[in-house]
């Protein structure tokens, strides 16, 4: 599930983290980015976990509701709808689930309030008065309800400030991860959620495109470490009238990232890895850092070609004047 554009960060972030340290070795690097990466799952499972958790605070909001003198049954019919959501119910008791929140020892109990005030508000929104004036749901109006309440959870500033506590790290991943959440939530089809239903894992290692692209960052990043030094001459070369001492490190390593790229990916098309530094440049540097980057890979590009280093199989030898402005999905 994960986006290659999204794990050339990871990579991005791992090699930046071992530059800074003398004493980093090829090793350290497949280990940091073994465990970031994996860590994302367990960002994915928290956020997902949440919406186990909505739907047991809306159980105990309705025993409470029941347990009152003149109960509300509109409140009771309102409540039922949420814990009886089919779709949420496969989901949370297939048996992968259930093994990962025991994995991670998620608890929720400790913040009640802050569901509870999330269910309120989710309660009076449009689309869960429209799912309440329903005279039936379907599967599909369930699986709709799930999902709207699982993006009320993860817009809540309360609930993200304690996921964040439960690993710093996770700030900056946690919008797109959620993202990856959603996304495979809709995938999720009535016949294929049951007891045996795979745990939504942002990274599954059962899914060879997953392992493909996981490989592919993490060999980036082990190459790119390991020939940092031999890319310096070359952006040395085309600086004017710039000194390298000046040029931002983040510039530096997206520049060696790009032309490990470029001499041992012989599947990616250029355009394909010089506009996706051009764009790491706009989440990860300065304002003029892709301009920067544009003009120093084209050089560099050019160098490479007449030097024999860059070798693309048919693949790899997309050409946008040609075969359109959209590149290829990578694979």
């Amino acid at each position: 599930m994960l986006s290659r554009h999204f794990l050339r960060a990871k990579a991005l972030q791992v090699i930046y983290a071992a530059i800074s340290d003398d004493k980093a070795t090829e090793q350290d690097i497949i280990n940091s980015y073994d465990y970031n990466v994996s860590h994302l799952n367990d960002l994915g499972l928290t956020q997902l976990s949440t919406l186990d958790y909505f739907v047991f605070t809306a159980e105990r909001v309705l025993e409470s509701e029941n347990q009152k003198f003149n109960p509300s049954q509109k409140e009771i019919d309102t409540l039922n709808k949420i814990v009886n959501n089919l779709f949420i119910t496969r989901l949370v008791s297939g048996f992968e689930f259930k093994q990962q929140m025991n994995r991670l020892h998620i608890d929720w109990s400790n913040y009640f309030d802050v569901f509870h005030k999330i269910l309120n508000s989710f309660k009076s929104s449009r689309v869960f008065t429209d799912y309440v004036a329903k005279e039936s749901s379907s599967f599909d109006d369930d699986k709709t309800m799930a999902i709207n309440a699982f993006k009320s959870l993860m817009n809540d500033d309360t609930l993200r400030d304690i996921i964040f506590d439960r690993d710093l790290m996770w700030e900056d991943d946690f919008d797109q991860v959620a993202q990856y959440v959603f996304m495979m939530l809709k995938e999720l089809t009535e016949e294929g959620t049951n007891e045996a239903t795979r745990c939504p894992q942002v990274y599954d290692s059962r899914n060879q495109k997953d392992c493909n692209d996981y490989d592919f960052a993490r060999q980036l990043a082990v190459d790119t470490f390991k020939h940092f030094d031999e890319v310096e001459p070359l952006i040395r070369k085309h600086l004017q009238n710039w000194d390298m001492d000046r040029v931002a490190m983040m510039d530096i390593i997206l520049i060696n990232m790009a032309v490990t790229e470029f001499t041992c990916c012989p599947s990616i098309p250029e355009r394909v890895t010089v506009d996706e530094y051009i764009e790491l440049s706009k989440e990860f540097s300065t304002e003029k850092s892709k301009l920067f980057i544009n003009g120093i890979l084209d050089k560099i590009l050019i160098e490479l070609r007449v030097a024999g280093r860059i070798n693309k199989n048919d693949r790899g030898l997309y050409d946008p004047a040609i075969d359109g402005d959209v590149p290829p999905e990578e694979n």
